[in-house]
């Protein structure tokens, strides 16, 4: 299946696009609204959507018709494509399910690799859909920082019991791959793990999906819940899941038995619980929108997942797995980070997390040079660097600044990332900047940059930035 739905409002930008993939050999629908797109949708699933977040003269957004379509058609691949990208566009698509985004002007080869991976996954994913309900294939979590051990330790706890637990950590950071970790070391990793992907869950279609079905024609069709029988049933964002769906499940987590649509004997399953979220679902529950009683069914052990950002010791040992990983999947050259990208890229902000570092790896081994070691060059915001040796890049904000403000301004930004960079180790930054730690100390104190402890690591900030924060909160 080839066929790829393009919404935008601007009639040359779609009919440009649609005219390079039929080049490419796939087959297009156009759409310049939410309607018209809504209704391509209805008609007939496609392949893939390449998505415009902002559409003239429409009921819908790109971001309210990308929620719509993962509702409803969750294995549908959706990229976004924007002439006003930014980090929160970026954060709000990749929330809720894009594929990937991608800013305008855009780079034709650079859209046609994302949307050929972004098939072969969805590919993959119909066709070993059940195999991948089943596999309890070890996980693998890499990382050394504090805070990675500390949840390390938090999740080794919890593999010698039974105990309900609650992954939450924004998107991107692995609560599946933690949760897989939880059943592979459990007593039960010899039976099945089973994900519940609540945000695609269909209202209309909870029982069925959950409880299966009986009928004289069909026989017995198992749910998933009959399907983790003895093992691990995995509630993933569990925020999304319909209303309806809840109050169903808060009795099977009382009763640990139902009834299949369509039939009259009680089921009875022995099942271990493991959930996830990226939201706050006290929040959830003041809105109404979330189930109180379920919550604390769920909330047992609640262990938190920490983002990239608080981890960023761990990036390049995650990069060499990620790189040996995609060598070994599908053949990519076998390439190592070179001392300086590895020290960018622990600089670099990283909104989708994990994930996204996953996804720029493959981008680099797909469109970098091929051989070598991989350069800070072919990394993004690189390319545009000055070629003369020893310039860096000046950013506006600096140049508008006396040279006192500026040099001011440029240590605290450096020394904080740098401290950051070693997961607030004073030591190891000193020996890394050049400077005694004594005379780092005093540096830091002239600046206002205060080290504290978040989720198990040491973070550096500016001198009143958590109570500011607090209060605007």
């Amino acid at each position: 299946m080839s066929d790829i739905l393009i919404v935008d409002d601007e009639r040359d930008i779609r009919e440009l696009i649609s005219d390079i993939l039929k080049d490419e050999g796939y087959t297009t629908r156009l759409a310049g609204n939410s309607d018209d797109a809504m209704a391509e949708v209805t008609s007939a699933q496609p392949a893939l959507m390449i998505l415009d977040i902002w559409l003239k003269d429409s009921n819908m957004d790109g971001i309210d018709i990308l929620k719509a379509v993962k509702n409803d058609y969750p294995e549908v691949p959706v990229v976004i494509i924007s002439g006003h990208g930014n980090i929160e566009i970026a954060v709000a698509a990749i929330k809720q399910g894009a594929y990937d985004f991608i800013e305008k002007p855009f780079n034709i080869d650079q859209l046609l690799v994302v949307i050929k991976r972004a098939m072969e996954t969805s590919r993959l994913r119909r066709e070993n859909t059940e195999l991948k309900r089943q596999d309890s294939k070890p996980a693998e979590l890499i990382g050394e920082s504090a805070a990675f051990r500390g949840m390390i330790s938090q999740l080794d706890k919890v593999t010698r019991s039974n105990g309900r637990v609650m992954l939450t950590g924004p998107a991107g950071v692995g609560k599946d791959v933690a949760a897989r970790y939880i059943h592979a070391n459990s007593n039960r990793a010899g039976a099945a793990f089973v994900t519940v992907s609540c945000a695609g869950m269909d209202p209309d279609r909870v029982e069925e999906i959950l409880f299966g079905r009986e009928s004289a024609e069909r026989g017995v069709e198992t749910g998933l819940l009959e399907q983790a029988n003895g093992g691990v049933i995995y509630f993933d964002e569990v925020a999304d899941m319909p209303l309806a769906a809840q109050s169903k499940i808060l009795r099977v987590l009382v009763d640990q038995q139902f009834t299949r649509v369509g039939g009259a004997k009680k089921v009875r399953v022995d099942l271990r619980v493991i959930s996830s979220t990226n939201r706050n679902l006290k929040q959830a529950i003041d809105a109404g929108t979330f189930r109180e009683e379920l919550y604390h069914r769920l909330n047992v052990v609640p262990i938190s997942v920490p983002s990239l950002e608080e981890r960023r010791e761990d990036i390049p040992a995650l990069a060499a797995y990620f790189l040996a990983q995609l060598n070994d999947a599908q053949g990519l050259p076998l390439r190592e980070l070179s001392a300086d990208a590895a020290a960018l890229m622990q600089t670099m902000v990283w909104p989708g997390n994990v994930r996204q570092l996953k996804n720029l790896i493959e981008r680099v081994l797909i469109l970098g040079d091929g051989q070598g070691p991989i350069e800070c060059r072919e990394l993004p915001g690189e390319s545009d660097a000055p070629a003369e040796e020893g310039r860096v890049v000046l950013s506006g904000a600096l140049a508008t600044l006396p040279l006192r403000e500026a040099r001011e301004a440029f240590e605290r930004e450096y020394l904080l990332t740098q401290i950051n960079r070693f997961g607030g180790n004073i030591s190891r930054t000193a020996s890394f900047v050049g400077m005694e730690r004594s005379a780092l100390h005093r540096k830091l104190k002239s600046l206002g940059v205060v080290t504290s402890n978040k989720a198990g690591t040491r973070v550096a900030h500016v001198t009143g930035e958590e109570e500011e924060a607090r209060e605007a909160g």
